[in-house]
């Protein structure tokens, strides 16, 4: 681990050697979904400012939701976005092939070989939702507050890794796994809302099968203090259960991998 963990972050400062070679360039794509963001939070306050109450929730807890899906989708942003690429820049080229002759796990060389700095504006974004959103609702940073939202976040970003994971492995049979990869990826818009204010068939959608649910409303409503019951803690374990499946099916998708002959 500890061997992973120093290579990784030579992969990284070399990374940023690369992006700061044109500094106006990073600047411009570090920043660029802050704008992005900015469609989506005006859509929220369009809905909140016509519907102050959605379904019992205020719009400062609306504004907590979307906040730490934005946190989790950030931690996927930079440290996997590398994944959406796997079919048309490494796979259908041929590049793909140079991980498997090194003496690195190939998934890992995947991740590492790509920072995404896009991710930072959503990093940013989510953190100023979250902060703005405790302190208009009155909710202490307390040491298990501060834990539980780490851990949220951390087990978010799991969870958006491994459903990405998941799909684009598809990339093995079919190269390009984008629109698999986005049919499932985009599902999350549904998590930027209460789930309680979706068909219960959406509810265990977003919680059992496609589990955004774990990365937004459940952990915003732990903090709120609205009783969702052991689900506000199931996170981390759903998260490592999808990490897992998703390496099992990465493997089975290696092994089953034979180039394009390009």
């Amino acid at each position: 681990m500890s061997r992973y963990l120093t290579l990784y972050w030579h992969f990284l400062i070399q990374r940023f050697k690369i992006l700061m070679e044109y500094r106006l360039n990073f600047f411009i794509g570090a920043t660029s979904t802050i704008f992005l963001q900015t469609a989506g939070l005006l859509t929220i306050w369009v809905v909140m400012s016509q519907i102050p109450d959605l379904n019992g929730w205020s719009f400062d807890e609306v504004l907590l939701i979307y906040g730490l899906l934005t946190l989790a989708k950030s931690i996927n942003h930079m440290f996997a976005d590398n994944l959406w690429t796997i079919g048309w820049v490494y796979i259908r080229p041929g590049a793909f092939d140079r991980f498997l002759v090194r003496p690195l796990d190939p998934l890992f060389h995947l991740l590492a070989d790509r920072f995404c700095h896009d991710g930072i504006g959503n990093f940013l974004v989510g953190a100023a939702l979250v902060i703005k959103a405790t302190a208009a609702l009155g909710i202490p940073w307390t040491p298990l507050n501060i834990l539980y939202i780490g851990v949220a976040v951390l087990s978010g970003g799991g969870i958006f890794i491994a459903l990405n994971l998941l799909t684009a492995t598809s990339a093995f049979w079919i190269i390009d796994s984008i629109p698999v990869t986005q049919i499932v990826f985009n599902t999350n818009d549904f998590a930027k809302y209460p789930l309680t204010i979706y068909h219960k068939s959406i509810e265990i959608l977003m919680t059992w099968l496609i589990p955004y649910g774990f990365a937004s409303f459940y952990p915003a409503s732990f903090l709120l203090g609205r009783d969702v019951g052991i689900l506000a803690w199931l996170g981390p374990g759903v998260a490592i259960v999808l990490l897992v499946i998703g390496y099992r099916f990465w493997l089975f998708g290696l092994r089953h991998y034979s180039g394009t002959g390009s």
